[in-house]
């Protein structure tokens, strides 16, 4: 399917705008957020449900401290983040206000959305504001985030929370008009990537050779979130913000930017939880048998199939598991802790109870626990 025609599709979209889109020398870009406002206005208009995810409160706040650069303590990366946020979303209200639309503030961290629960009431929040016409404006909750708990960048937290509303497309407006051969702020010959099947390596070196002049990002942590949506099912685009009218015309399906091709099949919500959201404590590494069951068969991981185990966890930990060639297969949430899958690994199941004394479960991971996330 062509990507024009999958653009015109969507009924509920995230859009993730990033700092150098927002601020400029003097502050925040007053003029792309009344345009950007203007465009999600109409878009909310058509029935379109839209989830916006803006940067900009660091980059703002640091511009009015009058910091030059962005300081690496923690404390005052906080501090700023206090003051630019209160900027930025006043902004945003102040302009969709213009249009009759009302926003609200959501600030996250990650362990919001690794608990199931908090995951589940964040999901319930967003979709009653959605319900209510009301624009969600999501950021991470810089202001108490430490690094056990941050996102890393809204780029991130964009894929996040395109998982978590299971969203039909993820929209990423940069500075840049897409992803590119090379940076095309100083190569001239540098070509737009429009279509991307696969994220290679050759693709992340060309990413991380892209750097971002106020965000955390840049475009390889773009890449990133990308891959993320490719393996769950979901597109995302990557666009610049700058140019008129980009989410009208991405909408009505004008090539603009890269686009993503995700896998055909789409992960549930519940299993894009498991293989992106929770933290991953521990590896098991399978035989080709085992690996093969789960990727051809749509089995449960049995522990005959276990050649090795790392890490040490407990019942219930997400674990990722890798094949024979410690290729990636895929996620899931174990019904052994580690020392007892270290007991049990290369046995049939009916010799669990006998070398553990007890058998809860015949699987060390069940199906439906299990996301194999491979593109």
């Amino acid at each position: 399917m062509k990507s024009t025609s999958r653009l015109r599709k969507q009924q509920r979209i995230v859009v993730k705008i990033g700092s150098n889109v927002l601020t400029t020398s003097n502050g925040l870009n007053l003029r792309v957020i009344q345009s950007v406002s203007r465009q999600i206005s109409i878009l909310m208009e058509k029935g379109i449900e839209v989830v916006l995810v803006s940067s900009g409160a660091m980059a703002a706040g640091q511009k009015k401290i009058g910091m030059d650069s962005r300081p690496d303590e923690i404390p005052k990366r906080q501090a700023i983040a206090a003051v630019g946020q209160a900027g930025l979303i006043l902004e945003y209200e102040k302009a969709f206000e213009t249009y009759g639309k009302k926003v609200a503030q959501i600030l996250l961290t990650h362990d919001d959305l690794r608990h199931r629960r908090r995951y589940l009431n964040s999901r319930n929040t967003l979709c009653t504001l959605l319900e209510w016409g009301v624009l969600p404006i999501v950021n991470e909750n810089d202001t108490v985030m430490v690094e056990e708990i941050e996102f890393g960048d809204n780029d991130n937290l964009a894929a996040m929370i395109t998982l978590l509303m299971d969203a039909d497309m993820c929209i990423n407006l940069t500075d840049i008009d897409g992803l590119y051969s090379k940076d095309p702020r100083v190569n001239e010959d540098a070509e737009l990537i429009s279509d991307v099947t696969a994220i290679t390596r050759t693709l992340e070196k060309i990413a991380g050779d892209i750097p971002g002049a106020l965000g955390r990002g840049g475009m390889k942590s773009k890449i990133k979130a990308a891959k993320k949506l490719m393996r769950a099912g979901i597109p995302m685009v990557i666009a610049g913000g700058d140019q008129k009218d980009v989410l009208l015309r991405l909408l009505e399906g004008e090539r603009l930017g890269t686009y993503f091709i995700p896998r055909r099949e789409r992960l549930s919500s519940r299993k894009c939880w498991i293989a992106f959201t929770m933290k991953e404590e521990g590896a098991l590494y399978l035989d080709d048998g085992a690996a093969n069951a789960i990727r051809r068969k749509g089995k449960s991981l049995l522990p005959i199939g276990v050649v090795k185990v790392k890490g040490d966890f407990n019942i219930g930990a997400c674990v990722v598991f890798y094949d024979a060639s410690e290729a990636e297969i895929g996620r899931g949430l174990v019904n052994y802790s580690a020392a007892d899958i270290r007991k049990i690994a290369g046995l049939k199941t009916q010799e669990i109870e006998h070398h553990l004394g007890y058998k809860p479960y015949d699987e060390i991971i069940h199906r439906d626990h299990m996301a194999v996330i491979e593109h």
